[in-house]
């Protein structure tokens, strides 16, 4: 009978030290999950408040250059596709979405330095420093999501974490790229 005991302890510490081993996993692994939601919930915050600031940005250079209409209605097509994506989109379509709208912007630039007026108004000096501070903001987010990433990846890759990605049901994250062709916001001068 004590024989019977003596070798049934290790088998019951072993079980426990596995089951807390497997709770200290699955719990590491979901919080990391839930961090990554949460920095990407942040990435789509900002996408939303720069789309949010484009139909002030459209009205007022409409007012100086309504035959530009082409250049006004890429921007609006661009600031739909970011509001679409941004609801339901994977990361891939969010970072293509924001590269249209970067690029959108960046024409809506050149076109209002062809007005000295515009660019000298009091109401387009602030929407460009907002989209300046927006452009920071979400490229801050977007940093603070690939680091998230960055910490799933690696629990769910190595040992002993890997072991309980999928009773967590977690899995590797995507990364955030900037949109193809462009390492930095796009600039707003003033």
């Amino acid at each position: 009978m004590m024989v019977l005991i003596l070798l049934l302890v290790p088998v019951l510490l072993l079980v426990v030290l596995l089951a807390v081993l497997a709770v200290v996993g699955f719990n590491r692994l979901r919080s990391q999950d839930v961090r990554a939601d949460e920095a990407l919930g942040g990435i789509d915050d900002r996408l939303t408040r720069r789309a949010d600031l484009i139909p002030d940005l459209v009205d007022t250079v409409k007012g100086y250059a309504a035959h530009e209409k082409g250049v006004l209605e890429e921007v609006i097509e661009a600031r739909a596709r970011v509001a679409r994506v941004t609801a339901d989109g994977t990361v891939a379509e969010k970072s293509a979405a924001q590269g249209a709208l970067d690029q959108a912007l960046v024409n809506v630039m050149a076109l209002a330095e062809a007005y000295p007026d515009l660019l000298a108004g009091a109401g387009f000096l602030q929407l460009q420093q907002q989209l300046a501070e927006t452009e920071h903001q979400l490229s801050f987010a977007r940093q603070s999501y690939n680091d998230a990433a960055a910490t799933v990846n690696t629990s769910v890759r190595t040992v002993p974490w890997m072991f309980f990605s999928g009773i967590a049901g977690v899995r590797e994250r995507v990364f955030y790229d900037a949109p193809a062709g462009r390492d930095q916001p796009p600039t707003v001068e003033s």
